[in-house]
C-alpha cells in the first residue's frame, strides 16, 4: 500500500504515526482483548483514555484551571446555535465579526436565538482581509463577540486576538493546535475535530467556568454546556473512538512533534514556501492580503481557468489529492493542516512549478 499526500479541507489528514498506532490497537487495546470501539464509556479503561486526552490537551494549550474542556458531538455548525443558547440567558445582543462564509453561517444561525449585531466586517474589501481591531464597534448591550479565527474557504486568518470587554467567542475549527494560544483571552473556544484534532464526529469546547450559568431558560439538556461540564462530557454515550483518536493526536503533538511552538514553526515554513511559489509565478494567484493569509488553507487560482480540470487530474496522478477549491468559489485549495507533512508541500510545489512551465 502506498499512501498519497492528502490536502483535503476536512475530514483532513491524520498523522501517519497515529493511524499506525490505532491500527495496532484496533483489535486488542493494550492487551485487554477488545477494541476501544467496544468499550463502555463508563469503564475504567475508557475513563483513563478520556482523562489522559484532556490532560494532554490542557498541557498543549496551557488551559487555565478555571476553564472546562468539553468533548461534544454535532460539529462546529451546532455551536452556531449552542453559543447564543448558552450565553444569551441574560439578554443582550450577540455581536459578530464577519470575514467569510463560516462567520456568515454563524450569524445566520445566531439571529434565530438572539438579536445580532455585526461589530465589524471586511465584506467591502471582497473578504480579502479580516476586520481590523480599530474597526470593531460593539453594540451597547453586547452579550459576547464571536469570530472565526480562520476561514477555510477564503483562506484568511486573524493575525491578532480581538481585545474587547465582553466574553470573546471563537470558532477555531481549522487552526486550533496549529500554534500556541493564550486561552485566557477567550470566554469560549470551539472547534470541530476534523481538521487538527482528530476524525469527524467530535467537537471540542473550552469554556470559562463563569459562563456556565448564562444559558437561556428553555435550554435542551443535550445542548447545555453545563450538562457536559457536570458530567465529564459523558451525560450520554460520547463518540468514544473519535475521542480516543484525538487523544493519540494530542500525544503525537506533545511527544513526536515537540509541542505547539515546534508545530507553529513547521506550519509557518510550509505556508511561506507555498505562498512564495504562488506569488513568484504569474501562472498562479492568491487574493488575500499577505498579513491575513491562512497558514492552514491556501487557495489559489490558475491564470487560465480552462486548465483547472487538467491540473487536478495530473495532480491526483502525481499522488496529490483533494486540491479542488470549495464548490462555492472554485479554483484550487491546499489545506496544509498539522498532519500534512512538509514533504507533501514540497511535492506540491514541484508539481505546480512543472505544470506552469509546461502549460504557461
Amino acid at each position: 500500500m502506498s499512501r498519497k499526500f492528502n490536502f483535503c479541507a476536512g475530514p483532513a489528514a491524520l498523522p501517519e504515526a497515529v493511524l499506525q498506532r490505532a491500527r495496532d490497537e484496533i483489535l486488542d487495546w493494550q492487551g485487554r482483548g477488545l477494541s476501544v470501539m467496544e468499550m463502555s464509556h463508563r469503564s475504567d479503561e475508557f475513563v483513563g483514555i478520556a482523562e489522559q486526552a484532556e490532560a494532554d490537551l490542557r498541557e498543549l494549550l496551557k488551559v487555565p484551571a478555571n476553564y472546562k474542556v468539553l468533548f461534544m458531538q454535532g460539529g462546529a455548525s451546532s455551536q452556531f446555535a449552542m453559543v447564543p443558547l448558552n450565553l444569551g440567558g441574560k439578554g443582550g445582543t450577540a455581536n459578530y465579526l464577519y470575514n467569510g462564509i463560516w462567520g456568515k453561517k454563524a450569524i445566520e444561525e445566531g439571529q434565530r436565538y438572539l438579536p445580532t449585531h455585526i461589530a465589524a466586517s471586511s465584506e467591502a474589501t471582497g473578504l480579502s482581509r479580516v476586520p481590523f481591531q480599530s474597526e470593531i464597534q460593539l453594540s451597547a448591550d453586547a452579550a459576547y463577540l464571536h469570530y472565526t479565527s480562520n476561514e477555510t474557504i477564503g483562506g484568511l486568518e486573524f493575525d491578532y486576538i480581538p481585545d474587547v470587554a465582553v466574553p470573546l467567542v471563537c470558532d477555531m475549527s481549522s487552526d486550533i493546535l496549529s500554534t500556541p494560544l493564550d486561552v485566557s483571552r477567550f470566554g469560549l473556544i470551539y472547534a470541530g475535530a476534523q481538521k487538527n484534532i482528530g476524525p469527524a464526529g467530535l467537537t471540542l469546547v473550552i469554556v470559562r467556568d463563569d459562563l456556565l450559568d448564562q444559558a437561556q431558560a428553555q435550554m435542551p439538556t443535550m445542548f447545555s454546556y453545563k450538562t457536559f461540564a457536570d458530567n465529564g462530557s459523558m451525560y450520554n454515550t460520547p463518540p468514544t473512538y473519535a475521542w480516543y483518536l484525538s487523544g493519540l493526536v494530542f500525544d503525537w503533538l506533545k511527544n513526536e512533534v515537540g509541542g505547539l511552538d515546534k508545530m507553529a514553526e513547521i506550519n509557518r515554513r510550509k505556508a511561506q514556501k507555498l505562498y512564495a511559489t504562488i506569488d513568484g509565478n504569474d501562472f498562479y494567484s492568491n487574493p488575500i492580503e499577505p498579513q491575513h493569509r491562512s497558514i492552514m488553507n491556501v487557495p489559489f487560482r490558475l491564470a487560465d481557468a480552462s486548465l483547472d480540470k487538467l491540473f487536478l487530474q495530473q495532480a491526483e496522478a502525481a499522488g496529490l489529492l483533494n486540491l479542488a477549491g470549495h464548490r462555492s468559489v472554485g479554483g484550487m485549495r491546499a489545506s496544509i493542516y498539522n498532519a500534512v507533512p512538509e514533504a507533501a508541500v514540497d511535492a506540491l510545489i514541484e508539481f505546480m512549478t512543472d505544470f506552469a512551465r509546461n502549460r504557461g
